[in-house]
């Protein structure tokens, strides 16, 4: 370097005078700093402008959307981006842009991670950088395919009382030039107002997710427990135990069922919503040791209710035994063996456990590429899944207590209908027969016999009504009798009148399976012959499970009997009774047809008996 010349000099420092060469050095510096001053004194309106727009709104998003926006334009940056750490303090877990708009994005494809590059750099040293040509330093990672070209760069730390929120980074100045110590300065106080702003976003955000996480809660403790439909069109919307009877006897002992399967739906939407996935699914243990998927949110035919996992799966044993499995990939987790974890990202896989009881499984996965579950998130999901198990055990109790109250009150018809009035019945009967026999007019005579069989038959039909009252309701929904009524209630459409049913005898626990299934093959063979040619108003059902066959071995007969027009020889329903005898006889039975209840045996009955 040149060495300066005399005349280059101020005149004292020429001479050799050190205390005047001092005081034009402090001079000169002076002028710099007072022109640095004058620059930073002109900047500081659009500093304390940028810092009040930083610290405006509570929402974590639009907050670091608005410090991007806001550093990029203070320092006339072409592109900028914040990175917030994750809660490992290794990574990134938010990744925010500006200046790159959404086809460029999607181009470029995943947001970068920050584990690399100058990125992972600002993580691991969280000093400011300053770059003329990031490209060159051997720090850098490079770009991927489609991304905007970048060289300058400034990267700036943001903390809060010593804690590593994230950084920010700017690239390419509007002007062409290079970022100056001024932008430096600039962002580095930029970055403490947006730290005090990420921060109270994060506590406001975490308050609502506590305050959704509670709601959901309570929402699903709600459902449960009230029964009702939960927004949800098509779902069951009367109380929970309510156990309505038909003046045939039917019940509908599928409310319990349905009721199950709701208050499960519930759970599954509840945590999809909360937990911001892709799906919400619970799963029932089976007897193999295995786990099958019961609810769904939403309805997808990727995932079906229905699937089964097998008890092998590593994670099934985990499970049942109340631990909790996070994954950062369903997709790629060897631990999975299910078909359906192909189209899944982070997953949490969480135990409906309760008093050291483990009802089922609650799964909440998002979409491949999605962000990885948050520690408080976790914590939250356990929490929710905690108190749902304890919904559903105390929802069941209610349903058992009020189950317990519906069999309660049966045994209580049950005993009034045979105590009092079978026996008042009875003792009618009795009376009119007692009158019949000292009435010498024949039509009295006549009417009291009339009168008396149709004493009996009310006297049948309410022992079969007794009868249906002492079966519990799990076994109602399967039992004979209801799919008998049930086929008679669907006949009543078409026919115009509804068939009047009887039973005799212990039909749902003396038939078997094998039987029952004929039978009401049977019975659908005779109600729809019927309803095409016989042209009846009145048919009647009897179902006997205490007839024997005619060597004697017990049997189950069905009779069919109308008052319609008989069946003419040629009819094709001959070919309808050929089917019936046909399925008789292969179990061992027969079927038969004879007269019906029109006047004088007009009509038909078909009589179809198999053993029991």
């Amino acid at each position: 370097m040149k060495a300066p010349e005399p005349e280059d000099l101020p005149e004292d420092f020429a001479e050799g005078d050190p205390d005047q060469g001092a005081a034009a050095r402090e001079t000169d510096a002076a002028r710099r700093l007072q022109r640095r001053s004058t620059e930073l004194t002109a900047r500081v309106p659009q500093l304390l402008e940028a810092m009040r727009s930083v610290g405006t709104g509570l929402e974590l998003h639009s907050t670091l959307d608005r410090i991007c926006e806001t550093a990029a334009r203070l320092v006339g940056a072409r592109y900028a981006a914040l990175g917030v750490v994750d809660e490992t303090g290794d990574g990134l877990s938010d990744f925010v842009t500006y200046g790159a708009d959404e086809e460029v994005a999607r181009r470029i494809g995943r947001r970068p991670d920050g584990h690399t590059g100058l990125l992972g750099e600002l993580i691991r040293h969280p000093e400011a950088i300053r770059l003329a040509d990031l490209t060159t330093d051997p720090r850098s990672a490079g770009f991927p395919p489609h991304h905007p070209v970048m060289r300058t760069f400034l990267g700036v730390p943001i903390r809060v009382q010593g804690e590593m929120l994230g950084n920010l980074y700017l690239t390419e100045k509007h002007d062409g030039g290079e970022f100056t110590d001024h932008d430096q300065h600039m962002v580095r106080v930029l970055a403490t107002e947006a730290g005090l702003a990420i921060g109270n976003a994060r506590l406001y955000e975490a308050a609502r997710r506590r305050e959704r996480w509670i709601d959901g809660s309570v929402a699903v403790t709600t459902a449960l427990l009230s029964g009702k439909g939960a927004d949800r069109p098509g779902h069951l919307e009367h109380p929970v135990g309510t156990d309505r009877t038909d003046r045939t006897g039917e019940t509908e002992g599928t409310d319990y069922a349905d009721h199950a399967h709701h208050a499960l739906t519930v759970v599954a939407e509840q945590a999809r919503r909360l937990a911001d996935s892709a799906a919400g699914l619970v799963l029932l243990p089976t007897s193999d040791g295995g786990l099958e998927i019961v609810a769904v949110s939403p309805d997808t035919p990727d995932v079906s209710v229905g699937t089964r996992i097998p008890g092998r799966s590593a994670i099934v044993a985990k499970l049942l035994a109340g631990e909790s499995v996070y994954m950062e990939d369903a997709s790629t987790d060897p631990r999975l063996v299910s078909p359906q974890a192909a189209r899944f990202g982070p997953a949490m896989v969480l135990p409906l456990h309760s008093d050291g009881r483990v009802l089922g499984v609650l799964v909440t996965p998002r979409a491949i590429g999605g962000r990885p579950f948050t520690e408080s998130e976790r914590t939250l999901a356990t929490r929710f899944a905690s108190q749902a198990a304890l919904a559903l055990m105390m929802a069941e109790a209610q349903r058992d207590r009020e189950r317990l109250a519906v069999f309660e009150d049966r045994d209580r018809i049950a005993r009034d209908l045979h105590d009092l009035v079978i026996q008042r019945l009875f003792t009618a009967g009795m009376l009119l027969e007692t009158a019949q026999r000292r009435s010498d007019v024949p039509e009295v005579r006549t009417g009291i016999g009339k009168a008396v069989d149709e004493l009996d038959v009310t006297i049948q039909e309410i022992r079969t009504a007794i009868f249906a009252l002492q079966q519990g309701s799990s076994e109602a929904p399967s039992g004979l009798r209801t799919r008998v009524l049930r086929e008679i209630n669907m006949a009543a459409v078409p026919l115009g009148f509804k068939p009047a049913p009887r039973f005799v005898g212990a039909v749902d626990s003396a038939v078997g399976e094998l039987t029952g299934k004929n039978l009401i093959a049977a019975l659908r063979e005779a109600l729809s012959n019927t309803f095409r040619h016989a042209h009846a108003s009145r048919i009647e059902v009897t179902v006997d499970a205490s007839a024997t066959l005619p060597d004697g071995t017990p049997a189950v007969r069905l009779s069919v009997a109308d008052d319609g027009v008989g069946i003419p020889e040629g009819d094709r329903r001959r070919s309808g009774l050929r089917n019936l005898r046909r399925r008789a006889e292969s179990l061992g039975g027969s079927s038969e047809v004879g007269p019906g209840l029109g006047e004088d045996g007009g009509g038909t009955t078909v009589t179809w008996q198999a053993p029991l």
